[in-house]
C-alpha cells in the first residue's frame, strides 16, 4: 500500500489541526493504521493506531484525550485529530500501514509501509 499523508502545519499552541493519510490498493481496509512523529533529534515516537475495521483503536499517553484517530475506509482515507495542541507536539507525523493488530505497543520496525511525513509545528 502507497501512503500520502497531508494537513500539516504551523498553529499556535492550544489549536487545532487535522492530518490526513490517503492510501492507495485495493485492500485498504485490510490493514491496522497507525500515525508516529519524530522531532528533531529523536526517534520516531508511536502515536496512535486503528484497525481496519476501524473498532479497535490504541492510544499513546501523549495522545490520549487530545488526539483522535479515524478511518474512512471508503475513502481509503485514514485521519489524525489533533486538538489542544503543545508546542512539544510539534514533529514530522508519518503515516504507517500494516498487515495485522498488534499485541504490544508498536513501535515504527512493526509497520511496513509509510507516508512521507507532514511538519506540524506548535507555537507557544
Amino acid at each position: 500500500v502507497q501512503l500520502q499523508a497531508s494537513g500539516g502545519g504551523l498553529v499556535q499552541a492550544g489549536g487545532s489541526l487535522r492530518l490526513s493519510c490517503a492510501a492507495s490498493g485495493r485492500t485498504f481496509s485490510s490493514y491496522t493504521m497507525g500515525w508516529f512523529r519524530q522531532a528533531p533529534g529523536k526517534e520516531r515516537e508511536f502515536v496512535l493506531a486503528i484497525s481496519g475495521s476501524g473498532i479497535r483503536t490504541y492510544y499513546s499517553d501523549s495522545a490520549q484525550g487530545r488526539f483522535t484517530i479515524s478511518r474512512d475506509n471508503a475513502k481509503k482515507t485514514v485521519y489524525l485529530q489533533m486538538n489542544s495542541l503543545k508546542p512539544e507536539d510539534t514533529a514530522v507525523y508519518y503515516c504507517a500501514a500494516r498487515g495485522s493488530w498488534f499485541l504490544t505497543t508498536p513501535v515504527a520496525a512493526d509497520f511496513s509501509s509509510w507516508g512521507q511525513g507532514t511538519q506540524v509545528t506548535v507555537s507557544s
